[in-house]
C-alpha cells in the first residue's frame, strides 16, 4: 500500500495546468491537472515543472477533492490542520482551512462572474468551515477496530481509500473524479479520505496501568442534513443523523507513574454504539412556532425500508438492542406509535425493541433513573460483549462484540446522548474490572482524573454531534460534565433551545444545501441562468413586505419615544390655529396606539403565513413533506394562512414555486423539459 503524501507543493501554469509535488518523498511522481480539460495526468518520476509555472504561495496537506458547479470544475484543497493526538502510532488531524482553486481559466474563485456560481461556491465554503473533518494519512478513522482486524489481510494490499468504510468516507463524492479514473490506483498516494465527526483522547495511570482513553464518532454521508430537514429514512434504507459511536480503551501494563512513550499497547478494546433517526417516514415542518407540525407518512414501503436498513446494521454490527426514548404522550407519541407498527412487521428475529419513557423516567431531574434502563439491558449488554484484542501472548486472543445498542429520541441527540454516554460508562467500568484494572469493589467515580475525562469527552462529543445536526450544543450535558442535573445546566438549555429556534427556522435552509451539494444529493448543471431561481425571490411583494412594515413600526415606536411629553398639545394648538377652532389635545398615546396595533396585526399575519418566511433549503425542497396528502397523521397545519372559507375569501395570489423552494397549492412543479432538469440541476446521486 503506498502512503498518502502528506505535504504538497503546488504549481499554477497559468491558464494551462495544476501541479501538485509532493515535497516527500522527493522524486516522487507529481500529479498534474489540466484547467482546459479537466484531465487527470500522473507524471513520470521526477518530472520537472514547467519553469513557466509559479508556486502557490500555501502548501497543501491534502486533496480533498473536485466538484463540479454552473460555469466551471473546482480543486478543492486542504491548506491548514491541526494535530489532534497520536493514536496507536498514528497521528490524527483535524481539518482546518481549505482553497478551492477554479478549472476554467475565466472563472475567478473569489470573484465569480455569475451570482449563481457564487451562491453555490458560498454553500461550499460555508459547509468546509462549519464541519468538523478528522483524517490520517496512515490510519483509517472511518472503520471501528473490530472491522479493521477482521480485514486486516485485505487491507495489507489496499489503498487507505479502499479500507474506507463507504458510509463514513464523507468526501467520497468529491473524490470520485480521482477515483473514477482508469489510474485510481497509481493515484492512490493522492487521495484522502475524511471523515465528519468527533475524536477525543486521553491518557490516565491507574494502579500501575498506562490506560488511554478514546472516543471517536463517525457520521454518514447518507441522508446528511440539518435538525428539522432530514428526519426519519429514506427508500433506500439510510436514516437522517446516523453516527456511530466508539470508545476505545488502550490498557499498558507499566510502572506507575512512568511515563511511556510506548504504542504497542497490551490490550485494546472497543466498544461500539450507534443513533439514527426513527426509521419511518416522517418529518416535522416549520411554520416558526416553537412546536413545528409533525407529519407522519404511512408509505406502502415503509415496512421494506425499514427492514433493509435494520438488515444492513446486522449485516455490519450483529444483533440490534432497539432503544426508544421518544415521549409517549404528547407532540411525539404518533412517532413511537408508528415506530412500534413497522418494527412489529419486519419479523427480525435479531432485533430487539426496547422502550424507555426518557422524560416520564427522568422528572423531577430524577437522572438517576437511567439505571433503571441499564438494568433492563444488562443481558443484552453482556451477549453483545465488545472487541478485545490482547496482544501479550505469541498469538493475538481475540473477542468480538456480537451486536449493538442502537438508540433514538427525536432529534437524536441530547437524551440519546445521556443514554449512550450511561451505557458507555458502564461497559468501561465493566471492562476495566474484567481486565484487572479496576477491583470489584473500585468503580470509575473512585478515580477523579479518569472520571472527569470520561464526562468531559462524552460532553463534549455531544455537543460536536449537536452542533452537527441542530446547529447548537447539545442539552443536558450539564449531567454528563457533573454527574448530576443543575439549575444553571437548565438555565444554558434554555440559551440554546432558543439558539436551535432561530438557526432552524432562519438559517438552517443555506445549511441543508451544503449538505446536499457536497455529498452529491443534488448536482448543478452547466448554465446558471436556468438556475435563477435558486437566488430569485418570488413571493407576493404582501409577504414580502410585511417584515419592513414590521421593522419600520418599531422604529416608529422608538422614535415616539423620544418625544417630549408635550407633544401632544403643540399638534393640538397648531391644528386649532390652522382650523380657527378648537381641538382636543392629542396625546402620544394615540401615537403609539397606532404603530403598537401595525406591528401587532404584522406578527399575526408573519405567524399565520410562516412557513413562507422559513428558510427553506432551495436545492431539494423538502416539498412532499409540506403538502403530503396520503394516509398517515399530522398534528396541524399552521403557517399556511387562514384556513376555511376566511382563508378562501382573502386567499393570497401566490406564484407556483416560491424563492425558498416551497411548492404552493400541493404540487410539485415539472420541469418544462428534461433539458431544464439538467440545467438546473439533478438531486439523484451520482456516487
Amino acid at each position: 500500500m503506498k502512503p498518502i503524501y502528506q505535504r504538497l507543493s503546488l504549481f499554477v501554469d497559468g491558464e494551462d495546468a495544476y501541479t501538485f509535488v509532493p515535497i516527500e518523498p522527493l522524486g516522487a511522481q507529481s500529479l498534474t491537472i489540466r484547467r482546459t480539460t479537466g484531465d487527470i495526468v500522473l507524471n513520470p518520476p521526477s518530472k520537472f515543472v514547467p519553469s513557466t509555472a509559479t508556486r502557490y504561495e500555501k502548501t497543501i496537506y491534502g486533496i480533498l477533492g473536485m466538484i463540479s458547479l454552473a460555469l466551471s470544475e473546482y480543486v478543492v484543497v486542504m491548506t491548514g490542520r491541526e494535530h489532534r493526538a497520536r493514536f496507536l502510532g498514528h497521528d490524527i488531524y483535524r481539518a482546518a482551512d481549505f482553497d478551492i482553486l477554479p478549472l476554467n481559466p475565466n472563472v475567478s474563485a473569489q470573484y465569480p462572474s455569475h451570482p449563481v456560481e457564487g451562491h453555490l461556491l458560498a454553500l461550499v465554503r460555508a459547509h468546509l468551515a462549519g464541519g468538523y473533518f478528522l483524517f490520517s494519512y496512515t490510519f483509517d478513522l472511518s472503520r471501528r477496530l473490530q472491522a479493521q482486524w477482521c480485514e486486516s489481510d485485505r487491507d495489507a494490499t489496499r489503498p487507505l481509500w479502499q479500507q474506507a468504510d463507504d458510509r463514513f468516507f464523507w468526501n467520497k463524492f468529491l473524490q470520485s473524479r480521482l477515483i473514477d479514473t482508469e489510474i485510481a490506483q497509481e493515484l492512490s498516494p493522492y487521495i484522502l479520505p475524511i471523515v465528519y465527526g468527533t475524536f477525543d483522547l486521553r491518557t490516565a495511570y491507574i494502579h500501575g496501568h498506562r490506560v488511554q482513553l478514546c472516543l471517536i464518532s463517525r457520521r454518514s454521508r447518507y441522508r446528511a442534513g440539518t435538525r428539522y430537514f432530514r428526519r426519519g429514512i429514506d427508500h433506500q434504507g439510510h436514516v437522517a443523523n446516523f453516527n456511530e459511536t466508539e470508545q476505545i480503551v488502550l490498557v499498558e501494563e507499566s510502572a506507575a507513574g512512568r511515563i511511556s512513550n510506548i504504542e504497542n499497547f497490551t490490550h485494546k478494546l472497543s466498544f461500539v454504539q450507534v443513533r439514527g433517526s426513527a426509521p419511518i417516514f416522517w418529518g416535522e415542518i416549520n411554520t416558526l412556532r416553537y412546536k413545528p407540525d409533525l407529519q407522519i407518512m404511512d408509505l406502502q414501503d415503509t415496512v421494506d425500508a425499514m427492514r433493509l436498513h435494520l438488515e444492513e446494521q446486522i449485516s455490519l454490527y450483529g444483533e440490534q438492542c432497539l432503544i426508544n426514548l421518544v415521549n409517549q404522550k404528547g407532540h411525539e407519541q404518533p412517532v413511537k406509535e408508528a415506530y412500534e407498527r413497522a418494527i412489529a412487521q419486519t419479523e427480525l428475529p435479531e432485533t430487539k425493541y426496547r422502550y424507555f419513557d426518557f422524560h416520564n423516567e427522568c422528572k423531577h431531574m430524577r437522572w438517576d433513573r437511567i439505571n433503571v434502563l441499564i438494568e433492563k439491558l444488562q443481558e443484552d449488554l453482556l451477549s453483545f460483549g465488545y472487541f478485545h484484542l490482547t496482544m501479550s501472548q505469541a498469538e493475538p486472543a481475540v473477542k468480538i462484540q456480537r451486536g449493538v445498542v442502537r438508540t433514538n429520541c427525536m432529534d437524536n441527540l441530547d437524551r440519546t446522548n445521556v443514554v449512550q454516554a450511561a451505557l458507555a460508562k458502564w461497559t468501561l467500568n465493566y471492562q476495566l474490572k474484567d481486565l484487572g484494572v479496576f477491583t470489584e469493589d473500585e468503580e470509575l467515580d473512585d478515580f477523579q482524573a479518569l472520571s472527569q475525562d470520561f464526562r468531559e469527552m462524552w460532553a463534549d462529543h455531544a455537543d460536536l454531534i449537536s452542533r452537527a445536526y441542530a446547529g447548537s450544543g447539545a442539552l443536558k450535558t450539564d449531567f454528563t460534565r457533573t454527574n448530576k442535573r443543575t439549575k444553571m445546566g437548565l438555565l444554558e438549555d434554555g440559551y440554546k433551545s432558543v439558539m436551535r429556534y432561530i438557526r432552524n427556522n432562519y438559517f438552517d435552509g443555506a445549511r441543508q444545501d451544503g449538505f446536499d451539494l457536497v455529498t452529491g444529493a443534488w448536482t448543478p448543471g452547466k448554465n446558471p441562468i436556468t438556475a435563477v431561481s435558486l437566488l430569485a425571490d418570488t413571493r407576493p411583494l404582501i409577504i414580502r413586505s410585511v417584515p419592513y412594515i414590521v421593522s419600520f413600526s418599531i422604529f416608529m415606536i422608538c422614535a415616539g419615544l423620544t418625544l417630549p411629553r408635550t407633544s401632544g398639545k403643540f399638534v393640538s394648538f397648531a391644528l386649532s390655529c390652522t382650523a380657527e377652532h378648537d381641538f382636543p389635545d392629542y396625546s402620544l398615546l394615540y401615537y403609539f396606539m397606532l404603530w403598537f396595533m401595525i406591528t401587532a396585526l404584522s406578527i399575526i399575519f408573519i405567524v399565520l403565513h410562516g412557513i413562507e418566511y422559513v428558510s427553506w433549503p432551495r436545492l431539494i425542497p423538502p416539498t412532499d413533506i409540506i403538502h403530503y396528502e396520503g394516509p398517515g397523521f399530522r398534528s396541524a397545519h399552521h403557517g399556511k394562512g387562514l384556513m376555511g372559507p376566511w382563508g378562501q375569501k382573502f386567499a393570497i395570489p401566490r406564484k407556483a414555486v416560491t424563492a425558498n423552494g416551497v411548492v404552493h397549492g400541493g404540487r410539485k412543479r415539472a420541469p418544462t423539459n428534461y433539458m431544464e432538469e439538467i440545467e438546473k440541476g439533478t438531486k439523484s446521486r451520482v456516487d
